[in-house]
């Protein structure tokens, strides 16, 4: 329904107007709901990475702009100058990282004990070295005491990693942090797949 993904950055011109996404939001969210499933990786009981890419941030500009019932070119463009950020660039991956647990007090425990954990994800493409994440650009998300229940992270590749798993071989992630190592070694099929798509 939406057409081929665009590895540019979404513009003003390229969203649906409100009336529009009214009649087409149910359609939309379930499909991107299906595309968000295979891009989230558990790494872990308790932390996930969504790999965001065009279609989940198209869908995250929408709702806001339905939400705030923003119509005016100005409010449009500050969602697109928030938002754009996050689409990968074809050379990079980037995602929301979510570190979950239901209980309050377990969760001010454990993310008390994960300080910093957000500069240790990585991701590795098979006979490479790891590629570890930027994370946090946009603004700090940890305070003396915590980490953030979210960050936001990117991974850099360099051409021979693109090159690489566009050819096929593995890719693998992971958490090395004293307080949690997870390796996920191979991704899914399905996921590995989505994710190279983001390689220009």
């Amino acid at each position: 329904m939406t057409g081929e993904v665009n590895m540019g950055k979404i513009t003003a011109e390229s969203l649906w107007t409100l009336e529009h996404y009214a009649r087409i939001r149910n359609q939309f969210r379930a499909e991107v709901m299906a595309h968000k499933n295979i891009r989230r990786i558990a790494l872990g009981e308790h932390v996930s990475l969504l790999f965001e890419d065009e279609k989940t941030i198209r869908y995250q500009i929408q709702e806001m702009l339905r939400i705030e019932k923003t119509f005016e070119a100005e409010g449009i463009q500050d969602e697109l100058d928030a938002y754009n950020p996050l689409v990968p660039d074809g050379r990079n991956f980037k995602a929301t990282m979510m570190i979950e647990y239901p209980n309050p007090e377990i969760r001010k425990v454990e993310l008390r004990k994960l300080k910093g954990v957000e500069a240790r994800v990585w991701v590795q493409v098979e006979g490479r070295e790891k590629v570890w994440a930027i994370a946090d650009e946009d603004l700090e998300r940890e305070n003396d005491e915590k980490t953030s229940s979210v960050h936001f992270m990117r991974f850099e590749l360099d051409e021979d990693m693109a090159a690489a798993l566009k050819y096929g071989v593995g890719l693998a992630m992971g958490i090395d942090h004293p307080a949690l190592r997870v390796t996920l070694d191979p991704v899914p099929p399905e996921s590995r797949a989505s994710l190279v798509a983001d390689l220009a």
